[in-house]
């Protein structure tokens, strides 16, 4: 390896490069990781690239559920701009409702996030990151076999983008039944892949920055007896294929830890003692600091100025 992950990503800067013109060989991809809620820090880490211009030095964006949101932002280049989101009462209370499940609809509704705030209220820009020259990955897990499905190679217009973003972050039972593209169901990508750092290296990556949003102390766990009495019943009936990772999530989250541990990757994640954030945070005050908080560590691990 000539450079190490930061300068390269430095260098590419310096140079003006985009994919297509380098002067490397190397293939510099940024994972970003997802968790619903939790996708505040992660947030406040694009915004962070955005403010520094890192985005033309990468290669491609791999995002794994609300992680794969954050990578469009920042790809049309709206990350900042739309930062309140994630502290705004009506898009919060309106797109995560616990309430909902009393009627037997999903408590996290990303209909309404993608159809609605991102062409209306909070505009996206989908051409904007179809155009994008860095390429984008949304990842999501195949229902009937459980398997990571990378989504790039489907998306070909607006519409096929706002597919793949429900997809990704088609979380189990919280988000309601699986989406379908090309005849096969999808669900939140988290369920195979957290950190999408598998897919990414068998793609050709050499060099990577994942943006995390769990503190080191905070570790991957099993899923609990009631969630496996909640979600057993979804699962045998929506995503047959997909209970073995699912019941496997602390094994595949440490072997994504040892991948991420190689030298090629520089992880960022929230500082020990920053706000612990369930996948169902709606407080503004706590959204607020969490992005915030994703801000900082990202401008620092990456040669900027908080």
């Amino acid at each position: 390896m000539t450079a190490t992950v930061v300068e390269l990503l430095h260098e590419r800067k310096r140079q003006g490069s985009v994919p297509g013109a380098r002067r490397d060989d190397a293939r510099l991809v940024l994972l970003i990781e997802g968790g619903s809620s939790r996708g505040a820090y992660s947030s406040g880490m694009t915004i962070a690239i955005e403010q520094l211009g890192l985005l033309p030095a990468f290669d491609a964006v791999y995002g794994s559920s609300a992680g794969s949101l954050n990578a469009a932002w920042l790809l049309c280049g709206l990350a900042e701009k739309t930062q309140h989101a994630w502290w705004d009462p009506e898009i919060m209370g309106t797109t995560i409702n616990p309430r909902r499940a009393l009627r037997g609809r999903p408590i996290v509704d990303t209909h309404y996030l993608v159809h609605t705030v991102y062409t209306s209220i909070m505009p996206m820009g989908f051409q904007d990151v179809l155009d994008n020259p860095v390429e984008f990955h949304p990842m999501a897990t195949d229902a009937r076999t459980g398997r990571p499905v990378d989504l790039h190679d489907r998306i070909h217009d607006a519409a096929g983008l706002q597919a793949a973003l429900r997809a990704s972050t088609a979380m189990p039972f919280l988000a309601g039944e699986p989406i379908t593209i090309d005849g096969r169901p999808l669900i939140d990508s988290g369920v195979s892949e957290g950190v999408p750092v598998r897919t990414a290296l068998d793609q050709g990556a050499t060099h990577i920055v994942a943006l995390r949003t769990r503190r080191l102390d905070e570790p991957s766990l099993a899923p609990s007896r009631g969630e496996r009495l909640l979600l057993s019943r979804w699962f045998a009936r929506y995503a047959p294929g997909a209970v073995d990772p699912w019941l496997r999530r602390a094994e595949l989250r440490a072997e994504e830890e040892r991948l991420l541990s190689d030298p090629a990757v520089v992880s960022i994640r929230p500082p020990l003692g920053s706000p612990s954030v369930g996948r169902t945070e709606r407080r503004a005050e706590i959204l607020r600091v969490v992005v915030d908080t994703g801000r900082a560590a990202a401008m620092a691990a990456l040669g900027g100025s908080a």
